[in-house]
């Protein structure tokens, strides 16, 4: 049966949900359609039942661009789609970020969602349609989800909010952000504004939580149509026997130790031992109890002397005991106040050879950032569906193993260093100088040296410092900070700059980085339904404050941006020549500018209007290249007195003497010497250089060819004459 329904979102936003016709074998498939951008979402999940000792839900997302959905060949020598690009993997974690949480508990079976982009007009990006797609998949599956979810993309031109803007409309707009939500809360942030208030991020994810109402209404009446019986799925019921043991056991040993503060190394190795020493002591006091008659009686019984169900207890008691030290004392795991940032230290320009570098430290996490300023040949070529400019400024981000005291392959890039990436470079991207006043590529590296919280802020904090240190001119200084928060029915709390720990067993990771002005980018994941706007406000406000207190301490270790840039940053300078003169500084097959590039050591970029600019460190490599294009793009003139070299001798004509490039001239034998020359060779030796006054230029009448007539005489009568008149 093929259901097709569409919704209108207002502003000529047309979304239509199609099922039954795609893809019938999957477990659920849809088509969305916004314009002529279609993705299609598939979902299966395995009916093979997990092991008793999985403790995670192997849920795969994948989004892929399709470059014949815009009828475009890939790039590259390889005429194929191969490995995700970093925009389909930041539209991957958008989904699954935003679906991951809305799986019933103990839902373990193997899931996997791929969305395809089948069409593009170019015009209205995919990802957020990817994240309605994959939800609507799985409401007309049989996989038990009870609560749809959607995703829409919110703008602002002029004051005027509008959903899922076009490429177009995201040029003008202050507000590029994309929220995913249920009917109830909002569950997924992410985006980038230009400097707004706290007010005005609350406005926007209302008004996108509107229209994410409608399109979770618009799911469920077709998956009503649909109506797929749901496969059966009972979550696992851990004996309350079990429980109660455990709890008697550890709570106490546990509540100890989270009230003591200490560093993450001796928390984690004395909490390892609690695990230890209970596992031991409950699969001891149940094999005194439980016989094997017991068990096969009552199959759930074998659960009392699983070491992986007894981990997963001790666990939910230690969880319970944070949360409810937070909710009840005010008191965090290392003894800070609610709204208390970790301590800051900040160090400036420790590693020589970069062009700008800082080492920022906010309790036992820690960013070694450095920056690489290059040339428009330096920028990144980026072919996407709707994008296909070349990108000057990013950031990349690296979390190693031993960063958190693990061991650890070190492979490829994983989804989480790029997204983290992404959310610290658009955070910086906003008070970057633009092309015209700074005409560099810049590069940014974060590495992780240490993580106990909130590595991404910390990549935008040393982002900035490093930016400032290396004298890159950006608007204003960028800081960042990571909110939690844990909530128990009415009860809740907000946590400013949260731990590893707080993250894991809290209910929300808010990331909010911005200027003293206002914010520039966000990132949010809820872990629970039912986030109101009042906790949101609340979250926001702490995190202004938050955010100016590190602006603070940034501002103690560098006020304003260093007036110079680094001794080893190239220095750019840029001329303007003829746009006919562009060949002549490129030569045949681009002998000229390589042996420009060869002789002073700069680089030469030449834009198609005649703009050359000059990369070069050193100011005799910058001069030597700007002599050299000067020089040939320069017109002969009369009078003019230049640096030529010796090509060729006639013992009794004279020498020719190239004094532009490819320009000669003949320096008639009575103009070598003011006394007289009988054979040239005698005074000049070819490839000589010599300097050479331009005395006449006039065409050959028989050849209509312009010639040059130089003189090595009238150059040192000048001397002579400037001699004779200093003495005098």
């Amino acid at each position: 049966m093929i259901v097709n329904k569409a919704i209108d979102l207002g502003q000529g936003k047309i979304i239509s949900i199609e099922t039954g016709k795609m893809a019938k074998q999957a477990d659920g498939s849809v088509v969305v359609r916004l314009g002529d951008t279609m993705v299609i979402a598939t979902v299966v999940s395995s009916k093979k039942t997990p092991p008793p000792n999985q403790d995670f839900f192997p849920l795969q997302v994948e989004y892929r661009e399709k470059y014949s959905a815009a009828g475009k060949f890939p790039g590259g020598f390889f005429k194929r789609e191969s490995r995700p690009s970093e925009k389909e993997i930041l539209s991957a974690r958008l989904i699954d970020r935003a679906l991951r949480p809305l799986f019933p508990d103990g839902y373990l079976y193997e899931t996997q969602i791929i969305v395809t982009v089948i069409s593009s007009d170019q015009i209205n990006d995919a990802d957020v349609l990817g994240g309605l797609a994959a939800s609507a998949a799985i409401m007309v599956s049989d996989i038990p989800f009870e609560n749809p979810m959607s995703e829409v993309r919110v703008g602002r031109i002029n004051g005027l909010y509008i959903i899922n803007p076009d490429i177009n409309e995201l040029l003008e707009s202050d507000i590029d952000i994309c929220i995913g939500g249920t009917n109830d809360t909002i569950c997924m942030l992410e985006g980038e504004m230009k400097e707004i208030s706290e007010a005005e991020m609350v406005e926007a994810i209302q008004f996108g939580h509107t229209a994410i109402r409608k399109l979770c209404a618009l799911q469920s009446d077709i998956a009503n149509e649909v109506a797929k019986p749901q496969r059966p799925f009972i979550p696992l019921v851990i004996p309350a026997e079990l429980t109660n043991v455990i709890q008697g056991l550890c709570e106490t040993r546990l509540k100890e130790l989270a009230y003591t503060p200490l560093a993450k190394e001796e928390r984690a190795e004395q909490t390892a031992l609690i695990y230890h020493d209970i596992v031991a002591s409950t699969v001891e006091h149940f094999k005194a109890k439980i016989s094997t008659e017991d068990i096969a009686a009552d199959p759930l019984k074998a659960l009392c002397v699983n070491h992986h169900i007894i981990n997963e207890q001790i666990h939910a008691v230690e969880k319970k005991v944070m949360r409810h030290m937070i909710l009840d004392d005010a008191k965090r795991l290392d003894g800070r106040a609610l709204d208390q940032v970790r301590p800051i230290s900040i160090e400036l320009g420790i590693i020589p050879r970069a062009h700008g570098s800082a080492l920022f430290t906010r309790g036992e996490t820690q960013a070694l950032v450095t920056i690489t300023l290059g040339t428009k040949k330096d920028a990144q070529s980026v072919d996407t569906l709707t994008n296909s400019a070349d990108k000057k400024f990013f950031l990349h981000y690296n979390f190693p193993p031993f960063s958190v005291g693990e061991c650890g392959r070190l492979g490829s890039i994983g989804r989480r260093e790029i997204g983290h990436g992404n959310l610290a470079e658009r955070s910086i991207k906003m008070v970057a100088p633009t092309q015209e006043e700074f005409p560099y590529t810049i590069r940014i590296v974060s590495d992780i040296l240490e993580s106990n919280g909130s590595s991404s802020m910390a990549s935008v904090c040393g982002g900035t410092l490093a930016l400032m240190d290396g004298g890159v001119p950006i608007k204003k200084p960028v800081s960042g900070i990571a909110m939690g928060l844990i909530k128990e029915g009415s009860s809740y709390a907000v946590l400013s700059d949260i731990l590893g720990n707080e993250d894991h067993l809290g209910d929300m990771d808010f990331k909010v980085s911005g200027t003293k002005d206002g914010i520039t980018a966000c990132q949010m994941d809820i872990k629970i339904d039912g986030l109101d706007y009042h906790i949101l406000e609340t979250a926001l406000e702490q995190a202004r404050r938050g955010r100016l207190h590190i602006l603070n301490e940034m501002e103690k270790a560098i006020s304003s941006c260093r007036p110079e840039l680094a001794n080893y940053a190239p220095k750019l300078t840029s001329i303007k020549v003829p746009v006919d003169c562009i060949g002549m500084i490129i030569g045949k097959g681009g002998e000229t500018i390589r042996s420009i590039t060869e002789e002073t050591g700069a680089e030469i970029n030449i834009d198609d209007d005649g703009t050359i600019t000059i990369a070069c460190s050193t100011s005799e490599g910058t001069n030597a290249a700007l002599a050299t294009i000067k020089s040939l793009t320069s017109k002969p003139e009369v009078g003019t007195i230049y640096i030529g070299k010796v090509r060729d001798i006639r013992d009794e004509l004279g020498a020719f003497v190239e004094f532009l490039p490819k320009t000669d001239g003949l320096v008639h034998i009575s103009e070598i010497s003011s006394t007289r020359v009988t054979k040239v060779s005698d005074h000049l030796k070819i490839g000589e250089k010599v300097t050479v006054k331009l005395v006449d230029v006039r065409k050959d009448p028989r050849t209509g060819k312009t010639k040059f007539a130089l003189s090595i005489k009238a150059v040192e009568q000048g001397k002579t004459k400037e001699s004779g008149t200093e003495s005098n």
